[in-house]
């Protein structure tokens, strides 16, 4: 796992994403973030090399927040539908708090600037279906989940329906309550794949 981040290289990330938000991924630039933080241009170099370094440095504490928050629910002593709607409920309510990640997260022109930055939004998946798999095997095995579809096709079908609610979300331009509408996404889901 990379070294923590710096409270200075949070805040950098913070106004990238409202950066990201407001004006999409070309509006990201050292100029604009500087202009954003009132710094200057060699400020921002002092903490990051590159545009590049700032947008996998929001994409890395992303997928490091996420596998804290998804391990701590994973540790906890819930039932495996608990878990379930434990770990989309944090996914939620995170975004809800910063919907810069959800933009960073399904930014289409954010996967075609560079072959690192596809390999670190890969690494957030694979932190979300680590998690996820694991509850549904968990769920197959106690035959709470359907055993008719394999636990990886289940995992596609989970992670493709909350990741069309949250685009939605994105492109509503965060105008609906996500909190309240990914609940009744995960009870619907909940009652596609459950065994009975």
């Amino acid at each position: 796992m990379k070294e923590k981040i710096t409270d200075r290289q949070f805040e950098i990330i913070q106004a990238a994403g409202k950066i990201l938000t407001i004006s999409g991924v070309s509006g990201i630039t050292i100029k604009n973030l500087a202009k954003e933080m009132k710094f200057s241009e060699s400020a921002i170099y002092r903490h990051f090399s590159s545009k590049e370094e700032i947008v996998i440095a929001m994409l890395e504490y992303l997928a490091n927040n996420m596998d804290e928050r998804f391990t701590k629910v994973m540790a906890n002593d819930l039932s495996i539908e608990g878990k379930f709607i434990t770990l989309f409920e944090s996914q939620f309510s995170f975004f809800n708090m910063n919907p810069h990640f959800a933009v960073a997260v399904f930014s289409d022109g954010l996967m075609e600037e560079s072959e690192r930055i596809n390999l670190t939004i890969l690494k957030i998946m694979k932190v979300k279906m680590k998690h996820l798999k694991s509850i549904i095997e968990d769920g197959q095995q106690q035959c709470i989940f359907t055993n008719k579809i394999s636990s990886d096709d289940l995992v596609h079908i989970v992670i493709g329906a909350i990741r069309l609610q949250m685009y939605k979300w994105r492109v509503a331009n965060f105008q609906f309550d996500i909190i309240c509408t990914g609940e009744n996404m995960i009870q619907s889901i909940l009652t596609l794949i459950k065994s009975n």
